[in-house]
């Protein structure tokens, strides 16, 4: 390629600017060492270090009294830590971040220090750390002292970015992407200000059989935003549980398998053996005609196979496979007519107490949740009075 020299020895003096850009990083990480130097030297020191206690005015002030240490160079630890982040130093930057937020009595920049180790954590892949990260900062958010109920908002949302990298490299990832997400909260911030995060929410609950209790719920909410926010996995639930339409979802599911295949957290890859596979899209394509087939069933007493097969992106021979194996291994009543070459579905109502009874779990919880807010509420206005 024209711009690549054709010497095998490339130094700095072909790049000018380069040399000037370095002479200026090594000079600021010099002054940053030396105004950091006292805190570093005394955080190395473990004797020093033991002296330490939880309350941050007592260490302050034995700071100051026993190593002329201040606030000065406290914060000059914080500046030091971001320019070792800056450079890739993400381990360096880890470690002087959560040791700055020990010391520091800044709360907003305590906060700052929170968000950058949590991306240090990230950057390093290491997931378990992350997440308990991520953790402290879901309780600062969500806490009635948070700055303000805009910054709530903007914190949920950058919180919730933030957590894909987590839940897509943790072995409980679709469960906590569920557990997050689909707290009142932050589904209100994500109608409000972040609709593409909708579509991370509706795969896992398509992948995660265990979440139909709260299924319905959310399906309410993708009939509210089909209008103002089209995705292919999102448009696909609300063709099937709400529009009824099935021949636009098998139009959405091939969609939605281009998509998992070119999202950076769905289209994950992983190799095996000489193949390489995206187990989410296999997963997913699976569920998805699983919840078509089911709600065909629900308004339908006979089913044609080829029509089976058809909406389900399957040949006859694999469809007929797939809903044997769907028959003896889920509660549905169900069989197939080899002659006519139809699927018989028996109709499954329930009765009156089964019926109330569900009524009654349904109402039970939106009182509690009612009472939840409320108590928030009133919590949050008591300091004002």
């Amino acid at each position: 390629m024209p711009w690549i020299s054709t010497s095998r020895s490339i130094t700095l003096k072909t790049f000018p600017k380069m040399v000037e850009r370095r002479v200026e990083v090594v000079a600021r990480l010099k002054s940053l060492e030396e105004a950091a130097a006292p805190i570093v030297t005394f955080l190395q020191n473990p004797n020093a270090v033991q002296e330490l206690r939880a309350e941050k005015q007592h260490n302050l002030q034995m700071l100051n009294d026993r190593y002329q240490i201040g606030t000065e160079q406290i914060e000059a630890l914080y500046q030091y830590a971001k320019f070792q982040f800056e450079c890739g130093n993400y381990s360096g930057a880890a470690d002087y971040l959560y040791q700055y937020r020990d010391l520091s009595m800044n709360s907003e920049r305590s906060l700052s220090a929170l968000w950058g180790k949590l991306a240090a954590e990230i950057l390093m892949q290491n997931w378990d750390t992350a997440l308990e990260e991520l953790n402290r900062l879901k309780e600062i958010i969500d806490s009635k002292n948070f700055s303000s109920p805009l910054n709530q908002v903007q914190g949920r949302i950058w919180l919730m970015h933030w957590s894909l990298f987590i839940f897509f490299n943790n072995e409980n990832g679709r469960t906590q992407i569920i557990d997050l997400f689909n707290q009142d909260k932050y589904l209100n911030a994500i109608q409000t200000n972040a609709p593409h995060l909708l579509r991370y929410l509706a795969t896992a609950f398509i992948v995660n059989k265990r979440r139909r209790p709260q299924f319905k719920d959310f399906i309410k909410v993708i009939q509210q935003e089909q209008h103002s926010f089209e995705d292919p996995i999102t448009e696909f639930l609300a063709c099937v549980y709400v529009n009824y339409d099935f021949d636009e979802a098998q139009k959405k599911m091939k969609m939605c398998e281009e998509v998992i295949l070119n999202d950076p957290f769905l289209g994950k890859r992983v190799e095996e053996g000489s193949f390489t596979t995206v187990p989410l899209r296999d997963e997913f394509l699976e569920n998805a005609r699983l919840f078509m087939f089911e709600t065909y069933c629900h308004i339908h007493q006979r089913i044609d196979m080829g029509v089976v097969a058809e909406k389900l992106n399957l040949n006859y021979d694999e469809a007929e496979r797939w809903i044997v194996n769907l028959i003896k291994t889920s509660k549905l009543d169900a069989k197939i007519d080899s002659q006519t070459g139809t699927i018989v579905i028996e109709p499954n109502h329930l009765n009156v107490y089964e019926q109330l009874i569900d009524h009654t779990k349904a109402l039970s919880g939106r009182t509690n949740k009612l009472v939840t807010q409320l108590l928030e509420h009133a919590q949050q206005s008591q300091p004002a009075r």
